[in-house]
Parts: structure tokens; C-alpha cells; sequence
């Protein structure tokens, strides 16, 4: 059974050597990860950080701004991922993802507000390895796989 659950907002690389993100309209994924992030072939299992609109909404109904990109995120969906087991399975765009662990919360989040780390405690993203290489697009519906 295949369900369509949602689609993809934005998506963001990691510069390699800084600390910034930059947004992209498409990412190529192969399994090492995302090509052009600076985390590509690091650690298979935190490969591609997906993020929920939800994760801004928490922190927003506590009067905090925070652009895109903030969390870190690979991957933001309007759609939340967290409730996702372990070896649950996405197709989005071309590529077929595996989810592997929760993204426990960093302490540099409190750089934008102190609150932020206990607000986004259980809620900052979820992580998952590349199982099928391709592409993602931004507005690419994102596919449950069962």
C-alpha cells in the first residue's frame, strides 16, 4: 500500500566549510547522502534531515521567529514525519528514503531563543539514509511506503 501523506516546502544543502544553508529548488541524492552537502558520506544513517512546518508553528505559537533552514533541515514538509518508526520508508521525487533515528535537539538552537531547545525537544526532525538515488524537488509529494 502506497499513501500520499504530503509534499516538500524547501530544501536546503549544507555549505561545505561554513556554517550556512543554502535553499535549492532540486537536490541530488545518491547513498551517501545528499551530493553537495557538506554531511555527504559522514554518516549514512543522518543523512537527510526532514523537518515538519509543524516544528516552526511550536515555535512561532511562542511569539519566536525563526526563517527556514533554522533546524538545520535537509528536507521541510508540510507534513510531520516524527511518529515515523525506524526502517519506515518515504519516496520522494525519484529517490527512496528510510527513516533512521530522531534528531535529538542541539543546544546552539538557544542562540535564536533560549526557549527553542525545549519547545523543539521532541519535535526538530527525524533522520533517514538514502536508499534509491535521485532527485528532489521543491513541491514533490512525499509517498508512505508500507
Amino acid at each position: 500500500m502506497i499513501n500520499t501523506v504530503g509534499k516538500v516546502v524547501t530544501l536546503f544543502v549544507s555549505i561545505p566549510n561554513t556554517k550556512k544553508k543554502l535553499e535549492k529548488e532540486s537536490i541530488q541524492l545518491d547513498t551517501k547522502g545528499i551530493i553537495e552537502d557538506k554531511f555527504y558520506n559522514k554518516d549514512i544513517n543522518r543523512s537527510v534531515l526532514i523537518t515538519s512546518l509543524e516544528s516552526y508553528s511550536l515555535v512561532e505559537k511562542e511569539n519566536i521567529t525563526m526563517p527556514y533552514g533554522a533546524l538545520g533541515e535537509n528536507l521541510l514538509l508540510d507534513y510531520n514525519p516524527y511518529h515515523l518508526s525506524p526502517g519506515s520508508k518515504l519516496k520522494i521525487g525519484s529517490t527512496i528514503l528510510e527513516i533512521s533515528q530522531h534528531c535529538t535537539i542541539c543546544d546552539h538552537l538557544s542562540v535564536i531563543d533560549k526557549k527553542v531547545p525545549e519547545i523543539l525537544k521532541k519535535d526538530r526532525g527525524i533522520f533517514a539514509k538514502v536508499l534509491q538515488k535521485g532527485e528532489i524537488k521543491k513541491g514533490d509529494s512525499i509517498l508512505l511506503l508500507a
